[in-house]
C-alpha cells in the first residue's frame, strides 16, 4: 500500500450514450439507450436521464423498451468512441508513462512514476486538471478516484459518478469499505457472494471479521486469501502499461434464428473478415482460429484449429473458420454466431500454398457478398450501400448535408439534420434507395464549428440560401427529400 493517493482510476460517464448526446444536439438531456436495437438486443450504456426509468446496462433492450419507451434506442459507434477514446488516453499518458487501460472509457494512472509529488494536495490538483483537458478536448464528463491501491481507486470513481472526484487517504481504507456489500470487492460475483452469504457475511466488515482461514475454507486457498486481504483494504497490484491481449474475436446475435445452412456460412465468412480487419488493426496475428455457436436453444458450442503458424490473411482465417462449421449441426436454428483467432503472435509465418490456393476463393465469396447488398454506380461498379439503416447512423445528404438516422421502416428512412456544433436540427424522411443519402463518416464532437466554437446556427441552411430542387410536374409526387415527417 502506498503512503500516498498516487494511483488514479479515470472512467468516463456513461460514454456510449453521453458521446451520442454530444454529437446530436436534439438528444442532449433526454434518454439515450446505446445497444442493440433489436428483440435479441442488449443495453451496452444508458445515459443518466434514461437509469432515472431503471435501464442498465447488460439488460436487454427489450425491457428496456418497456421501462423508458421514449429513450432514443441508437446503434453503436465504435468509430466516434474509439477516437474519443484516444484523445483521453493521449492526456493520461501526459500524466505518466504507467497507464493501464481496462476498456475504450477506463484507465489506471501511476501518478507516481509521471513525478507527481505523493502528496494529497498535489495529486488532487492533477486529478481536476485532468477532468478539465477532458471536457474541453472531448466534450464529455469522466469521473476521478485516488487512492494508494487500484482496488481504492476504482471504487473512489465509482463514488465520484457522474463528474466527480473522491480522493481515499491512506489510512481510512477500512472505515470506508467495512458498511459496503461484499460485491465490491473485485472478483467477488454472484455465486461467490452467495457462498457467502449462506456463510453470514454480506459487508466488507463481516469479511474482515471472518478471518483468512474461514475465508479459505469457503472459497479455496487462493481465492480465500485474495478476498480477506482486499477486505483489509490491502492490494498491491502494480499498475501495467502494457495488458496483452489473449485474443481477439467478434461475434453477432441475430434477431431471427438462422436455418439456412447457406446463410449461417456467409454470415460466418463475414465475422472472419471483421475479426481479420480487428487482428490487423491490433499489428497482431493468430495461430488458432475459434466459431461460436449459440443455438435456438441457448445451448453454446465452440470449436477451434490450430494452424502451423500466425496469420493475419483473410483467406486461410476464412478456410478454417469454414472448417469448423462443417463440423457443427445447425439445423436446429442458430441465435449467434462468433469467430476469434487467440495464440496472439506479432509476427506472420504464412502457408504460402494454402494463401494462394484460398485467395481467389475468398474474392469470389466476399464479391458475392457484397452484390446483393447494393445497387450499380457509374461505370457499373456495385455502390456500398448499408444492409440497413440503423438508427444513430451517421448519413450525408448531397443537398441537406450531415445528419443522423433516426428510425427506419416500410421503404423509407427518417434522418435529422445536425452536427455537433449546431442547433437542435430538422427532421426529413426519404426513400430507402434515394441515391443522394449515403452512409457519412462520425464528426468531431468539439472543435468543428466556426472558430471551433458550438454553434447556434441550424445544421442545415434555410431554403433562401439552400439549392433549389427541381420543381415537380404538375401532378406529380414531391420530389425525394421533401419534409413528410415532424418526429
Amino acid at each position: 500500500m502506498r503512503p500516498a493517493p498516487t494511483i488514479l482510476h479515470l472512467d468516463m460517464d456513461a460514454f456510449y450514450a453521453s458521446a451520442e448526446q454530444a454529437a446530436k444536439p436534439s438528444l442532449r438531456g433526454k434518454p439515450v439507450v446505446v445497444g442493440g436495437i433489436g428483440p435479441r438486443g442488449v443495453v451496452a450504456t444508458a445515459s443518466y436521464e434514461a437509469r432515472v426509468f431503471g435501464v442498465r446496462s447488460a439488460m436487454p433492450t427489450a425491457q428496456a423498451r418497456r421501462l423508458c419507451p421514449n429513450a432514443a434506442y441508437l446503434s453503436p459507434r465504435f468509430t466516434l468512441y474509439r477516437q474519443v477514446s484516444e484523445a483521453v488516453m493521449e492526456l493520461l499518458h501526459a500524466l505518466s508513462p504507467l497507464v493501464e487501460p481496462l476498456s475504450l472509457d477506463e484507465a489506471f494512472v501511476d501518478l507516481e512514476a509521471g513525478g507527481v509529488p505523493a502528496e494529497t494536495a498535489a495529486v488532487r490538483a492533477v486529478g481536476e486538471k485532468l477532468r478539465c483537458d477532458i471536457r474541453s478536448a472531448t466534450g464529455l464528463t469522466g469521473s476521478v478516484g485516488l487512492a494508494g491501491a487500484k482496488m481504492l481507486a476504482k471504487i473512489a470513481s465509482e463514488a465520484a459518478k457522474p463528474n466527480g472526484l473522491v480522493v481515499i487517504e491512506p489510512g481510512t481504507e477500512r472505515e470506508l469499505l467495512g458498511p459496503m456489500t461484499v460485491r465490491t470487492l473485485p472478483g467477488v460475483g454472484p455465486a461467490t457472494a452467495e457462498t457467502l452469504r449462506r456463510a453470514g457475511i454480506h459487508t466488507v466488515a463481516e469479511t474482515a471479521e471472518a478471518g483468512e482461514a474461514e475465508l479459505v475454507r469457503l472459497l479455496g486457498k487462493a481465492h480465500g486469501a485474495g478476498l480477506y486481504a482486499m477486505a483489509l483494504g490491502r492490494d498491491d497490484r502494480p499498475v501495467v502499461a502494457e495488458r496483452d491481449a489473449k485474443s481477439i474475436s467478434v461475434e453477432d446475435t441475430f434477431e431471427v434464428d438462422l436455418t439456412d445452412r447457406t446463410r449461417v456460412r456467409t454470415e460466418v465468412l463475414r465475422l472472419a473478415d471483421r475479426c481479420v480487419q480487428r487482428l490487423r488493426a491490433a499489428g497482431r496475428s493468430g495461430r488458432t482460429v475459434v466459431i461460436k455457436v449459440r443455438n435456438y436453444d441457448f445451448s453454446t458450442l465452440t470449436r477451434s484449429e490450430t494452424l502451423r503458424g500466425p496469420t493475419d490473411d483473410p483467406g486461410v482465417i476464412r478456410e478454417a473458420a469454414v472448417r469448423l462449421l462443417e463440423a457443427v449441426d445447425t439445423t436446429g436454428g442458430v441465435r449467434l454466431l462468433g469467430v476469434g483467432v487467440s495464440g496472439l503472435a506479432d509476427f506472420t509465418q504464412e502457408d504460402l500454398f494454402a494463401q494462394l490456393a484460398t485467395e481467389r476463393e475468398a474474392e469470389e465469396l466476399a464479391k458475392a457478398a457484397t452484390e446483393p447488398a447494393g445497387g450499380t454506380g457509374q461505370g457499373g461498379e456495385p455502390e456500398e450501400r448499408p444492409r440497413r439503416w440503423h438508427p444513430g447512423l451517421d448519413v450525408v445528404h448531397e443537398e441537406y448535408g450531415a445528419g443522423w438516422v433516426q428510425g427506419s421502416g416500410v421503404g423509407r428512412v427518417t434522418v435529422r439534420f445536425e452536427t455537433p456544433w449546431s442547433a437542435p436540427g430538422r427532421v426529413r424522411t426519404f426513400a430507402v434507395g434515394d441515391p443522394a443519402l449515403r452512409p457519412g463518416e462520425p464528426l468531431p464532437l468539439v472543435g468543428g464549428g466556426p472558430e471551433g466554437t458550438q454553434s447556434s446556427e441550424p445544421a442545415i441552411l434555410p431554403k433562401s440560401l439552400s439549392p433549389e430542387p427541381p420543381a415537380p410536374a404538375e401532378g406529380s409526387e414531391p420530389v425525394s427529400g421533401e419534409e413528410m415527417s415532424s418526429r
